[in-house]
């Protein structure tokens, strides 16, 4: 074969010279060595290139591992920068279900009361202008609107004027808190410690209450503590921490003579005894500077009612107004813990108990919507006391929307009277 190969060769390497007159067992051996030599140097080029390859890949290999180390570093040792894109996610990761907010007010005890008898969220008013449902004794208020919404500003008071706003009812003459009654609202504190003033609640009206007056000395209200001074005797209660910027839910409890004050879910002041008989209601902050940006919000005032125990005995279901929601949203505000707390410890305490947790709106908005809404309201109070361990079959959910009132639609109280959620014997 290889002779063969080699003849043929010559043939076309040598058209024009014979064969016969060269030896061509000479030329054959000639022709194989030089066939070989190209032979052998084509696959030594192969190989080179083959290897020239090889050699660029690990290079690049390399450099890219080598790269991707220095990012890393750099990730990890640099700050992140909020303008830098987020890489994107890998087709095979698993889409990550968005967290829930939590509840945190577990073990908050305060339960607020049931027939309301003041109530303000400042819808309505106009920026700049006095709160048209109140009276001051002097000072600067206004209203103004702080993240969205409407709320009080004590531009400049003194709280030793005192420099105050009361509810302008029509008996503020008159003694008008009961011998049981509950005071809320939220307060601002800033994370800027110059801005933050302290707040005070005075439980009478020295503008309208002349003939009834009996002074005492204010709750004062920092942003981490709450201070009250009976004739000399300081009883005050206080959080380590330090301001931060967001609002704050104050809650008070009367009981004939006990007094307890609530900042968040902490309680802070708790006197058996404090031998004065509230009359009223008075609102400050000291910014006699005028400096400071205090703000109130969502103030209510409430009368204590029947235990709701006994009222279950006697009607075989209980009504509250304690359990809140943000505004046209099924989210459970946290100072509702306390009245579901209640419940909870009492379906605890009598395991014999079942409930239907029915919601109620107001007549604001689409019927439709309202009716939805208490649906959804009732829903989420039913899965929360589920949450803290109450048997599923113990519980169902019902809503009635604005067609059950309990009061009319026309006054801020009623509306909030309305806004209920009640618990049905079944």
């Amino acid at each position: 074969m290889k002779t063969i190969t080699a003849v043929l060769l010559l043939a076309l390497i040598y058209p024009s010279i014979a064969i016969s007159q060269i030896s061509l067992e000479k030329v054959i051996k000639k022709t194989e060595k030089k066939v070989e030599k190209r032979v052998e140097k084509k696959i030594d080029k192969g190989i080179d290139k083959g290897l020239d390859a090889a050699e660029d890949g690990i290079e690049e290999g390399v450099k890219s591992e080598n790269k991707t180390k220095s990012e890393s570093k750099n990730t990890q040792s640099k700050p992140s920068d909020s303008t830098t894109e987020t890489p994107a996610t890998s087709p095979t990761d698993a889409p990550q279900e968005p967290q829930k907010p939590e509840l945190v007010w577990n073990k908050y005890d305060f339960v607020p009361g049931t027939e309301i008898i003041f109530e303000d969220d400042f819808l309505g008013e106009s920026n700049g202008e006095f709160p048209s449902r109140w009276d001051i004794t002097k000072g600067v208020v206004e209203i103004v609107n702080w993240g969205g919404e409407n709320v009080v500003w004590f531009k400049k008071t003194n709280t030793n004027g005192p420099d105050a706003i009361m509810p302008y009812l029509k008996n503020r003459a008159e003694d008008y808190l009961p011998e049981e009654f509950t005071i809320e609202l939220d307060v601002y504190f800033h994370s800027d410690y110059n801005l933050n003033r302290n707040y005070s609640i005075f439980l009478y009206d020295s503008k309208n209450q002349m003939k009834i007056l009996s002074p005492s000395k204010p709750i004062r209200i920092t942003y981490n503590q709450i201070t009250y001074d009976l004739n000399g005797d300081i009883y005050t209660g206080h959080e380590s921490l330090k301001p931060k910027e967001g609002w704050r839910h104050v809650a008070i409890s009367f009981n004939k003579r006990a007094l307890k004050c609530y900042l968040d879910d902490m309680r802070l002041v708790n006197i058996p005894n404090i031998e004065f008989n509230p009359t009223g209601l008075m609102i400050s902050s000291h910014n006699v500077s005028g400096t400071g940006k205090p703000f109130v919000k969502n103030i209510r005032v409430a009368k204590g009612a029947v235990p709701l125990y006994d009222k279950l005995l006697t009607d075989g279901k209980f009504v509250t107004t304690g359990i809140k929601f943000d505004v046209a949203k099924a989210s459970i505000k946290p100072e509702s813990m306390g009245t579901i707390n209640y419940v909870v410890k009492m379906m605890q305490d009598h395991p014999e108990l079942k409930f239907s947790v029915e919601g109620h709106t107001d007549s604001d908005g689409d019927d439709a919507a309202n009716q939805k809404l208490s649906e959804a309201r009732a829903k989420a109070v039913m899965e929360k006391m589920i949450e803290l361990g109450i048997a599923k079959d113990r519980l169902k959910s019902k809503g009635h929307g604005e067609s059950k009132p309990m009061l009319g639609n026309e006054s801020a109280e009623g509306k909030a009277q309305n806004r209920r959620v009640e618990f049905v014997k079944f």
